[in-house]
């Protein structure tokens, strides 16, 4: 994962990695700015720009908000490429993988613009204030809060009713699912993957027996926490079950997960968001640890378009 280090961009983060014990540690984000309607940030149509890249769980849940409350003509895109170079992600100089917004070619570039000297991460997602040119968040749990807030009040994602409950949910998805495929795949040692594959088989049988009997995780309509969840449950039969070594079980063999994954699909563009094949081209990309020739799988083949048993409501 790319860094920069005084405004000088590095291939890799000497930060970011493991533990002593083998253990996956991921790196906090830096810029964490907020929409407020009375701050430097207002929620106005138009004045934000979002990059990301279809590969990314992290990038794809801001997507999923933008999607999800129509927030297409009100926050524009600019997409890396599916596979990082040494560059970090970049971006090509026109076609669906360019940055019509600065031109840039890769996204170390976005965040030198931001700050010349910056230090830190270089990740998606990143939204960008086109007004004050500068990064408002490269945090995507920030992001996904604020578009799922900010620009439409009747509308919420994160209604205050359900706020306390949604952040019960994010807090154990983010540990034990969203990051607990990373801890998975990326641990060093027998001890360190043995406890976090067993965390995470242990949190999708929470889920389940939950989904079992509820439409969403906060009763019958979607909020945040279903699209925090989403994007790991995309990924995990066509990568994360085999690259990463999750393979207790698949997706589809739970049988509440998988009919509520496809009933999320089935809302209105969400499935413009789903890529699986980038996913396959992302995932098996050349690794030394994980996939040293860089063969990417022909399989598995995933419907998502069976119909689903549950209706998932949207906020109205």
């Amino acid at each position: 994962m790319g860094v920069m280090i005084n405004g000088v961009y590095e291939a890799e983060d000497p930060g970011h990695g493991t533990t002593q014990n083998g253990a996956y540690e991921r790196a906090k984000s830096t810029l964490r700015n907020w929409i407020t309607p009375d701050g430097t940030f207002t929620p106005a149509p138009g004045r934000y720009h979002l990059f990301v890249a279809w590969n990314c769980p992290w990038a794809h849940r801001t997507l999923l908000v933008r999607a999800i409350l129509g927030l297409q003509n009100a926050i524009s895109i600019s997409i890396a490429k599916p596979r990082r170079t040494d560059q970090g992600w970049v971006f090509d100089t026109d076609g669906p993988f360019s940055d019509p917004e600065l031109q840039a070619t890769a996204l170390h570039d976005v965040y030198a613009r931001h700050r010349p000297a910056y230090t830190g991460r270089i990740t998606v997602p990143v939204l960008w204030d086109k007004e004050t040119k500068q990064i408002v968040s490269n945090e995507s749990a920030d992001i996904a809060r604020m578009l799922g807030t900010a620009f439409d009040p009747n509308r919420r994602l994160c209604p205050p009713e359900h706020e306390a409950q949604i952040d019960r949910w994010n807090t154990l998805i983010h540990k034990k699912v969203n990051n607990g495929v990373y801890r998975a795949g990326f641990a060093r040692t027998q001890e360190a993957y043995d406890t976090d594959v067993t965390d995470l088989f242990a949190t999708l049988d929470t889920l389940e027996t939950h989904l079992t009997n509820n439409t969403t995780l906060t009763g019958g309509t979607l909020t945040e926490a279903d699209l925090r969840l989403f994007p790991t449950l995309a990924r995990f039969d066509v990568a994360y079950h085999y690259a990463f070594k999750c393979n207790l079980a698949k997706l589809s063999d739970y049988p509440a997960l998988w009919d509520y994954a496809r009933a999320l699909y089935a809302l209105p563009d969400v499935a413009d968001t789903v890529k699986p094949d980038i996913y396959k081209a992302g995932y098996f990309s050349p690794s030394e640890l994980r996939n040293p020739l860089g063969i990417i799988p022909a399989g598995p083949k995933v419907d998502w378009t069976q119909p689903p048993h549950r209706t998932i409501q949207v906020p109205a």
